[in-house]
């Protein structure tokens, strides 16, 4: 009964993980290789052994980095100022607060807002704060590639392992 209990939470960590990748209060990929290991674990790694969850791992590694990095990528690529990057942080951090809507236009409008207060144009600006919503939505796009990938795999190794 334990054990049933103990996949019922490796699914839900994975399937909530899914959702942290879109929303930025979750740490998505940590919490699906957590479920992964946890259903290893209670498996006794028969079907899951090291190798696969190095392998697992080092593509959860790779998420999480493309989660800190996008949003730089796409505000430094268009020349952003710090100030931009930080209100691209900060207003990630405000929007996940105000629904979906916060969550699509603060990383937008923190970078925007960063920029102005740097003293730039409000056309730059807006360039910027598109630059850095567009690497945003890009790093979203990787992570749950890279999610998926990481389920494909542990769905394929529990079936031939």
């Amino acid at each position: 009964m334990l054990d049933i209990a103990l996949y019922v939470l490796a699914a839900v960590l994975m399937v909530a993980g899914v959702a942290g990748n879109i929303l930025p209060a979750l740490p998505g990929i940590p919490m699906i290789f957590g479920g992964i290991w946890l259903a290893a674990a209670v498996d006794q790694y028969r079907h899951l052994g090291l190798w696969w969850l190095l392998v697992i791992g080092a593509l959860g590694v790779v998420g999480v980095i493309v989660d800190f990095v996008a949003a730089s990528l796409g505000a430094k690529r268009v020349g952003a100022s710090k100030l931009a990057l930080w209100g691209a942080a900060i207003g990630t951090v405000v929007g996940m607060f105000l629904g979906l809507a916060g969550l699509l236009l603060g990383p937008f409008v923190g970078a925007v807002l960063g920029e102005l207060a740097s003293g730039t144009s409000a056309l730059r600006s807006a360039h910027v704060g598109a630059a850095t919503w567009l690497g945003l939505l890009l790093g979203t796009l990787v992570k749950l590639v890279l999610s998926f990938m990481m389920i494909g795999l542990f769905a394929f190794a529990w079936l031939v392992g």
